[in-house]
C-alpha cells in the first residue's frame, strides 16, 4: 500500500490585506502585542526584543522583512512565537503580524506550487499556495523566511539570552 499523506495544521494570519500561514508544529505561542525593546544597529525589520518569561525573544515585523508598508499597532497586532532552525541549531523568534485568524487543516490536494510571478514577497519563503474556502494563503516556510541577514541579525539579538547550546554553535 502507498503512504496515504496527511492534513498539515496551519496557523494563519494576516499582513496587508492578505492571508499567509505557518505550519502550527512551529508556533510556540501567541501574545497580545507588547513592548518590544529596539536593539541599534539592526536591520528595520528587526523591531527589537521582548522579555518572554525571563528569556529574550527577538521580535521581526513580517510587513517590513517582505517589503510592505509599516502599519500603526492596532488590538489585533500581534506576536506569533515561533521556533526557527538555522544551521542545524533551533532558536525562538517572534513574528509582529496584523492580526491572527484561525487555525486550519489543509490536505496536500488543496496547496498548488509557488507561482513564479506576481508575488509580492520573494517566492523562496514559500512553500506552496493553500486554497481554503476559495481562497489563496501563502504558506510560509520560517526557516528559509529567516535565513541570510535576518538569520545573522536575530541571532545576534537572541545571543543575550540563548541556552549554552545554542551560544555554543554560533560562536
Amino acid at each position: 500500500m502507498g503512504e496515504e499523506l496527511l492534513a498539515t495544521q496551519y496557523l494563519t494570519f494576516v499582513l496587508d490585506d492578505e492571508v499567509f500561514a505557518v505550519d502550527v508544529a512551529r508556533v510556540r505561542e501567541i501574545l497580545e502585542y507588547t513592548c518590544v525593546t529596539r536593539v541599534p544597529k539592526t536591520q528595520t525589520y528587526m523591531r527589537g526584543v521582548i522579555n518572554l518569561r525571563g528569556s529574550v525573544v527577538p521580535v521581526v515585523d513580517l510587513r517590513l522583512l517582505f517589503g510592505l508598508p509599516e502599519a500603526d499597532t492596532t488590538v489585533d497586532t500581534c506576536i506569533i512565537v515561533m521556533e526557527i532552525v538555522s544551521d542545524g541549531s533551533a532558536f525562538v523568534m517572534g513574528a509582529l503580524t496584523d492580526s491572527v485568524r484561525e487555525v486550519l487543516e489543509l490536505d496536500p490536494g488543496q496547496i498548488e506550487a509557488v507561482p513564479k510571478v506576481g508575488s509580492r514577497i520573494n517566492t523562496d519563503f514559500i512553500n506552496g499556495m493553500g486554497n481554503h474556502n476559495n481562497e489563496f494563503i501563502i504558506i510560509l516556510n520560517v526557516d528559509k523566511m529567516m535565513q541570510d541577514e535576518a538569520t545573522h541579525s536575530i541571532e545576534k539579538t537572541a545571543g543575550t539570552g540563548a541556552s549554552s547550546s545554542h551560544a555554543e554553535l554560533t560562536q
